[in-house]
């Protein structure tokens, strides 16, 4: 779990994950708000980059620390701002642990319960769209930050792109060493709070123009 300035709703996010996942590690990258502590109060493992370096970082370096753990099934990276849910993470899981893939990939567009605006729903199927054409993998939502992979999979992620450009990075990362893979209907729950954390349509549209400039 990927944590910058999260203290208002990352505790609350833990506790509703430890039941299932009582092995939860937080990267906290950068943070001044005292998400740290607040996790660690919460019940997770919290790593801490010194300086903010972003979302692509902070997924990196939760990733290698989780695989250093030798019983590891399933490494899931979950949103720290509350906008993704227990149960599609606990499904999302299982289709690892059932061995019928090694990457499993949220999609909020397989799930009609998710609320988009007609503009950015667009923007999202643009971007989907340009991942068929530059790595033939078939999506329908190729920036979902709910995602699941096994131990395997995982090892083969190395992301360089710290900041937003990293979802596109993932994504071609996979493409090259072709595990099996599926996407899986989630609900995506859009706040007030989420959007104010980087979920508006600017940030689509700068997604997209990353992905055309790369």
């Amino acid at each position: 779990m990927p944590v910058f300035n999260e203290a208002a709703v990352v505790g609350s996010v833990i506790e509703g994950l430890l039941p299932d996942f009582p092995h939860i590690v937080c990267v906290d990258d950068g943070s001044t708000d005292g998400s740290q502590s607040i996790a660690r109060a919460a019940g997770a493992v919290v790593v801490q980059h010194p300086v903010n370096l972003g979302q692509g970082a902070a997924l990196q370096t939760g990733i290698e620390f989780a695989l250093t753990d030798p019983d590891l099934d399933c490494v899931v990276t979950f949103d720290a701002d509350g906008q993704h849910r227990v149960q599609d993470a606990k499904a999302m899981t299982a289709r690892i642990r059932s061995g019928e893939a090694e990457v499993v990939l949220g999609s909020r567009f397989l799930d009609a319960r998710t609320q988009l605006s007609p503009a950015k729903r667009l923007v999202l199927r643009t971007a989907a769209l340009q991942f068929r054409v530059s790595t033939g993998l078939n999506l329908s939502d190729a920036h979902n930050g709910l995602r699941a992979f096994s131990p395997d999979a995982a090892a083969k992620i190395h992301l360089t792109q710290n900041r937003m450009a990293h979802a596109s990075e993932l994504i071609h990362q996979i493409a090259e060493f072709k595990p099996k893979w599926v996407e899986h209907p989630v609900e995506i729950i859009y706040t007030d709070y989420s959007r104010s954390k980087g979920q508006s349509l600017l940030n689509s549209v700068n997604i997209v123009a990353d992905l055309f400039l790369r």
